[in-house]
């Protein structure tokens, strides 16, 4: 990756120049500074907000064999001029593109029946635009096809057949499969999991099947799903699938020097998934959403808690009456832990058994990033003047999801 000296002088010369544009083309408008405004670039730079680009760890960990990663690039392109949108877009392109993170489009981890289907979100905070879709199949870059949505349509969200007709309509290339040979070993492997009875381990060793929950949850189809569950956490504690490619999401909201908002949500959703279940990623003001006068809130981990609270729009209205980002994000967490009733989503200690992240921006440039518990996935993704940096995430409660 490049150096951290080269990073802030590349992104210092181009903030100044975009910053120098903007004001170029308001003198150009007719419009006159405000008394006792300071003319020269450099000074301007101090009376506009620092860019600013955070997202979970996705965001910092992947460079799909380049030399930046999410966060990074999409700064240099906020600071080169470019609109922020198209900026966090080409930024999440890198993970979505990238075959070793198994949680976001290409080599993605697929639903039970072996399918990659894909779920994708973004708002434009200046434009108050926004599009998705939802159970998108064949194509690797689905937050592309959601900004189509909201360029082309009148639309917020298309879902399944009709999102893949779109997206060939729009010219994206569709592929019969999305899988790497990593994504379908780790599919197979899932199955001898969940299915040990017909799925058998090619090794001749045997396995046994993943641990049912205590209590029958009643359905056969619930029971199904159920065992998919323990199947896939059972994975991820014996170190075959990170925890934070099971749940598999990116969100990367950003500021520009403007004061402009956006932000994109993309990923596979949850691993083995129920074929056609969609999450929070594409409902806006769940796992996404903006205004442009308040900030930015995205969300990781698991959807259905944050589909229930439509968490990512509780942290902007908190923002919206003074809250700062961190105190905003652990509202929202307290929400979601009183709200979590059902035995089967609860640990012994009474406490939510599972963990989810959220990441929030205001309109002066502060952020922060939060989850249930310091555990799994623990940092996540900021970009600044000072390059890009994985920080650590404020938790609500103390150990694990899974604690005793």
């Amino acid at each position: 990756m490049i150096t951290r000296r080269d990073f802030v002088r590349s992104t210092t010369a181009s903030l100044a120049a975009a910053t120098a544009a903007s004001t170029a083309t308001a003198a150009s408008a007719g419009a006159r500074p405000a008394p006792g405004t300071a003319r020269s670039a450099e000074l301007l730079i101090q009376r506009t907000v620092k860019p600013v680009v955070i997202a979970d760890y996705s965001g910092y960990e992947f460079t799909n064999g380049g030399k930046e990663n999410a966060v990074a690039r999409a700064f240099r392109l906020i600071t080169e001029g470019k609109d922020v949108l198209d900026a966090l877009i080409a930024g999440v392109n890198i993970p979505e593109l990238d075959p070793l993170e198994t949680g976001i489009g290409y080599g993605a981890l697929p639903n039970a029946d072996g399918v990659i289907e894909l779920d994708a979100s973004c708002m434009h905070g200046p434009l108050k635009r926004a599009g998705a879709v939802a159970s998108l199949q064949g194509v690797r870059t689905p937050s592309l096809v959601a900004k189509a949505v909201m360029d082309y349509t009148d639309h917020h969200l298309i879902v399944g057949e009709g999102a893949q007709r779109f997206a060939r309509h729009m010219g994206f290339p569709i592929e019969d499969s999305l899988h790497t040979e990593n994504s379908r070993r780790l599919f197979l492997e899932w199955k001898r999991r969940s299915d040990p009875e017909h799925y058998l381990d090619p090794t001749g060793e045997g396995r046994k099947p993943a641990p049912k929950h205590e209590k029958d949850p009643g359905p056969d189809l619930m029971a199904r799903a159920d065992r998919a569950l323990a199947a896939g956490r059972s994975m991820v504690r014996d170190g075959l699938i990170p925890e934070g490619s099971f749940w598999g999401t990116i969100n990367c909201d950003g500021i520009g020097p403007t004061g402009d908002i956006c932000g994109v949500t993309t990923t596979s959703g949850l691993a083995w998934k129920i074929p056609g279940r969609t999450g929070d990623s594409p409902i806006l003001g769940a796992g996404l959403y903006v205004d442009n006068e308040v900030g930015a809130a995205g969300s990781t981990g698991r959807g259905e808690a944050n589909l229930y609270n439509l968490s990512s729009f509780l942290i902007v209205e908190s923002m919206r009456r003074g809250m700062s980002p961190k105190d905003a994000g652990l509202e929202a967490l307290k929400r979601i832990q009183a709200n979590t009733v059902e035995k089967r989503l609860l640990n012994r200690r009474g406490l939510p058994n599972f963990n989810i992240r959220f990441f929030a921006l205001n309109k002066r440039g502060e952020f922060a990033g939060v989850s249930m518990y310091r555990a799994g996935e623990t940092r996540y993704a900021v970009c600044t003047e000072q390059g890009p940096q994985a920080l650590e995430l404020e938790p609500l409660l103390p150990g694990a999801p899974e604690d005793a």
